[in-house]
C-alpha cells in the first residue's frame, strides 16, 4: 500500500527519486500511465498487469471505454528504477503533467502518482471540503 505525500525533485534528465519507503514495492519494474487531473499515476508492474484485466472487460463496441483505453494505452511507459531508485519519466508524459524540477509525489493506495507541484496545491484545497463532505456518500458505513 502507498501511503503519503513526498516532495522530490526531477533531474535535467527527467529522472525522479522514487521516495525510499516505495522503492522495494516498485524495484521489479513499473508503468506509468496518464492519470486524471493532469497527473501521472505509477503502478507496480503486477498491479498493472492486473488492470488491464480488468480493462479486457471493456467493449471495445463502447465509444467512451475505447477513448479511454486508447489514452491510456498510449501515455503508458515501462520503466525500471535504477540502483539509486531514479526511474525515467518520458518527456511527453513530463509535458502532459507540466512537471518541472519541483513534484509531489502521493501515495494513493495501490499506485503512485506524480503532480506538478502547483496544481496539487490547486487541487488539494479544492477538494478539502469535498473530502468532509464525501465521507458518508463514497463510503457508506465506514465512518
Amino acid at each position: 500500500m502507498f501511503l503519503g505525500t513526498h516532495f522530490p525533485k526531477l533531474d535535467d534528465k527527467g529522472r525522479l527519486f522514487l521516495p525510499a519507503k516505495f522503492r522495494d514495492e516498485l524495484s521489479e519494474g513499473l508503468v506509468i500511465t496518464r492519470g486524471q487531473e493532469r497527473s501521472l499515476s505509477v503502478w507496480p508492474e503486477a498491479e498493472f498487469v492486473q488492470l488491464t484485466e480488468q480493462l479486457k472487460q471493456a467493449p471495445i463496441t463502447n465509444k467512451g471505454a475505447r477513448d479511454y483505453l486508447r489514452m491510456l494505452f498510449a501515455g503508458a511507459s515501462n520503466e525500471v528504477p535504477d540502483k539509486q531508485g531514479r526511474v525515467t519519466i518520458p518527456p511527453m508524459l513530463r509535458d502532459y503533467a507540466g512537471l518541472d524540477r519541483d513534484c509531489v509525489v502521493i501515495g494513493a493506495m495501490n499506485r503512485v502518482e506524480i503532480w506538478n507541484t502547483e496544481n496539487w496545491n490547486r487541487y488539494s484545497a479544492e477538494q478539502e471540503q469535498a473530502f468532509a463532505d464525501l465521507s458518508e456518500e463514497v463510503l457508506p458505513g465506514i465512518f
